[in-house]
């Protein structure tokens, strides 16, 4: 059986993401059939998604809410993290055999990475990290870019006679949050203030990315499409809330960054 990912073993990493949706069963299908989670629950109108028993995503109904905004603050995508090179080819093959449409797929040097959007405008990111002792440094900030994704390589780590995708494999999770903010520079005082996290790269005045226990980030926040936004409007679908997991906290927690981004905290190690 595959290791827990070092994302989840630092002292604070993301738990779990809540989405709001205007179809739930649509939404639901499409987080199980295309990206490979299970079905673990349902209880009232919140569908609960995840690899194997680790829920992940929990899908809340509310037909009444209005579309959500790309330009405002909420949810740039929730990225999901594989524990292998190999399961990230499994998943490759299974888009090919598809015909899954994605966004991009890119090598961020520390990982490697697709991109696709849910039907109600989610983003997501599928990836597998690079063993994090071979990760590069310029002083104390990880060294990433974003550079062409080589998927034949990725593909050609699958192992002969193990091709079948089968869904998301047991210890995966969600290794990072991508947010929309009105300001990269008050997210990043945010999180430092809040959880404690270091500063691990910045890409000009857009983009801040942070972490934990050397990771290189469990949330990012970029103003690519919403600099300058205000408050979240909470009748829109999208984004319900972030769930970290913390080894520093005893009791459940919920605050709001600076742009009402509903963010919880359970106790806890992964």
């Amino acid at each position: 059986m595959s290791e827990l990912p070092f994302a989840a073993t630092t002292p604070v990493s993301v738990a779990r993401v809540g989405l709001r949706a205007r179809n739930a069963e649509s939404l639901a299908a499409y987080y199980r059939d295309v990206v490979g989670l299970r079905e673990l629950s349902r209880t009232g109108g919140t569908i609960t998604l995840g690899a194997v028993n680790r829920p992940l995503l929990d899908i809340e109904a509310d037909a009444a809410a209005k579309p959500d905004d790309p330009r405002s603050a909420g949810l740039f995508h929730t990225a999901f993290l594989l524990p292998s090179r190999a399961d990230l080819g499994r998943w490759i093959n299974h888009a090919i055999a598809n015909n899954i449409g994605i966004d991009g797929a890119s090598d961020h040097l520390v990982s490697e990475a697709l991109y696709l959007t849910d039907p109600e405008g989610n983003g997501i990111e599928i990836y597998a990290d690079r063993r994090h002792e071979d990760w590069k440094w310029n002083g104390d900030k990880i060294a990433m870019a974003t550079e062409r994704l080589d998927i034949s390589s990725v593909v050609a780590d699958v192992p002969a006679g193990n091709a079948a995708w089968q869904g998301m494999p047991d210890n995966s999770i969600i290794g990072h949050v991508h947010l929309r903010v009105g300001r990269p520079e008050d997210a990043e005082a945010w999180w430092h203030q809040e959880f404690g996290f270091d500063t691990m790269a910045k890409y000009g005045g857009a983009a801040v990315f942070l972490s934990s226990g050397g990771y290189h980030h469990h949330i990012g926040a970029n103003s690519w499409q919403s600099s300058g936004a205000d408050r979240r409007d909470p009748s829109r679908s999208g984004l319900a809330w972030v769930e970290m997991r913390s080894n520093n906290v005893t009791d459940e927690t919920t605050r709001e960054d600076p742009w009402g981004t509903v963010i919880r905290t359970v106790p806890g190690k992964a």
